[in-house]
Formats: structure tokens, C-alpha cells, sequence
């Protein structure tokens, strides 16, 4: 049995190819190394699902967040192990599983815009090059921590329409104290400022939501996709509920900077599982 796991901050999706071929899917919390140790990362993995399962996995392939250093996958491999006891694990960055779910064995760029992001330029069938990854304080440029970090930032500042202001305030229940003491006290304050893209998706036609997408997804454009070497003749291909959602905008955004956007997903586990399947 084969066990595939996409893993982001905020969600995993799971898909099992048992042995007759069968697939199952889950969808669980997202794990990341670089926030959460590998005992918070066992708790959260003693999913009823993958207990229902442990013993009957031979094989992983895990593709994660926080996973492109040596660190992060012996992490999630020494946490996996305890679950998974006779399972060969294989610990993959989350870049890789964007690549080979959008270029499958064809060269382009990569991308994902979810809660966190990045890019990477693939060859079909390494990663030749990726930009840095810091996360959520010092990066996710176009992401939805950093969408979500200029909403809260301009609410607090009320440098928004006021009927955009107070649908938040309506329909969020939004307050500056609430702001603080999510973003400061509790944990994954990258997961509650992403949250708020659902909010402005909704709303995205009212120019001041149209335009944080906008801006975002140019600025990741450009610091993320130009930047690597014969980027306009590439095709490139996104992954991830920002990108998905907001499919009309980054299209546009990216049209406006001469870049052709081949193919959205909102999710790399559909194209993962055929990558996975035996012939």
C-alpha cells in the first residue's frame, strides 16, 4: 500500500493506492517542521484515518512545507516513523510535488500560491533552481499570510472603503484587539491571516479586494517567476487555493507582465497519484 501526502501550513491531503489499485483520499491539518516539533507532529498525525492504516503502509511519499532542508525532512521522517512503522518513508519538499503534478516529465516554472509561497524552474524532471522560502514574516509574497497580513494591516489602519471596513466588522466580527491576540498569542498566526482570502475572494469585486490580489500576485510575479533565465518562452503552471480562487486575476496579473499561465490547480495530489501509480 502506498501512502501520498501533499502537506502545506495549513492542510494535508492524503490519497492511498492500496494494492488492487483502490484509491482513498483525506484531508487533514497541514504540518510544517519549521513551526511545529516533531512531538506537536506526531500528536496531529494520530488521525483516525492514518491510525486505521498504519500497519498496512509499505511505502511513503511525502511532499511538504518547511521539508527543503536536511532538518525539516528528518523531522517529518522521524514523525512519520513512529506512526508508520513499516513503511520506507520518502521526504520531499512541496515544490517538487507542484512540479511533477503541473509539468509532469516536461520542463516550466512551478508555483504555488496557497497560504505560503514559491516558485521553481524544472527541467521534467529536477528542480533546477527555486527562490528562497523564509515563510510567513520574511516572504510568502502573493501568499494568503501576506495577502491577509495587508488586509489586517490596512483594517487596523482603516486605510480601506468603509463599506469594506464594516462588512469585516458585520460579517468577521473583526475588532483591532481581536487582531492582536490572534496574530501575537496564539499559534499559526500565518493560518489566521490567511484565512481572511475567503473574505476577500468574496468580495473581489469591489476594486480595493481586486486590487490586493492584483498587486500580490505581480509582486510575486516578480520577485518569484521573472527572475529566472528564459522565463517568457515557459510555461508556468500554479498550485494552491489562492491561485485556484483567484484564477481571473493572476491571469491578468500575469498577462500584464507578458508571462504565459498554463495551468491552475487548486490542489498537486490529483496529478501526484497518477505521477505514484504503478503502469
Amino acid at each position: 500500500m502506498i501512502l501520498i501526502a501533499d502537506s502545506g501550513s495549513s492542510k494535508t491531503d492524503w490519497r492511498v493506492i492500496a494494492d488492487n489499485g483502490t484509491i482513498k483520499q483525506h484531508r487533514g491539518i497541514g504540518f510544517n517542521p519549521t513551526y511545529q516539533s516533531r512531538e506537536e507532529m506526531i500528536s496531529l498525525l494520530r488521525d483516525e484515518f492514518l491510525l486505521e492504516i498504519s500497519n498496512e503502509v509499505n511505502q511513503i511519499f511525502y511532499y511538504g512545507a518547511g521539508c527543503s532542508s536536511e532538518s525539516g525532512r528528518g523531522q517529518v521522517n522521524s514523525a512519520l516513523s513512529i506512526i508508520f512503522p513499516k513503511a520506507e518513508i520518502v521526504i520531499e519538499h512541496d515544490m517538487l510535488a507542484a512540479a511533477k503534478a503541473t509539468c509532469g516529465h516536461d520542463a516550466g516554472i512551478a508555483c504555488i500560491l496557497g497560504t505560503g509561497s514559491n516558485s521553481c524552474d524544472y527541467d521534467g524532471k529536477n528542480i533546477m533552481e527555486s527562490m528562497p522560502a523564509p515563510g510567513y514574516i520574511l516572504g510568502d509574497f502573493g501568499g494568503g499570510s501576506s495577502i491577509g497580513k495587508k488586509f489586517l494591516q490596512d483594517f487596523i489602519y482603516q486605510e480601506m472603503p468603509e463599506a469594506i471596513y464594516q462588512k469585516a466588522v458585520d460579517q468577521l466580527g473583526l475588532s483591532y484587539d481581536m487582531i492582536i491576540h490572534e496574530v501575537y498569542k496564539n499559534p499559526f498566526p500565518g493560518r489566521y491571516m490567511a484565512s481572511f482570502c475567503k473574505f476577500l475572494t468574496e468580495n473581489k469585486a469591489d476594486p480595493y479586494c481586486y486590487l490586493l490580489f492584483w498587486n500580490a500576485f505581480q509582486d510575486f510575479l516578480k520577485r518569484y517567476v521573472m527572475k529566472y533565465e528564459g522565463f517568457q518562452g515557459k510555461p508556468v503552471n500554479f498550485v494552491g487555493s489562492i491561485a485556484f480562487h483567484n484564477s481571473d486575476i493572476l491571469r491578468n496579473a500575469a498577462f500584464d507582465l507578458g508571462i504565459h499561465v498554463n495551468l491552475i490547480l487548486e490542489s498537486p495530489i490529483a496529478g501526484l497519484t497518477l505521477y505514484h501509480q504503478k503502469p
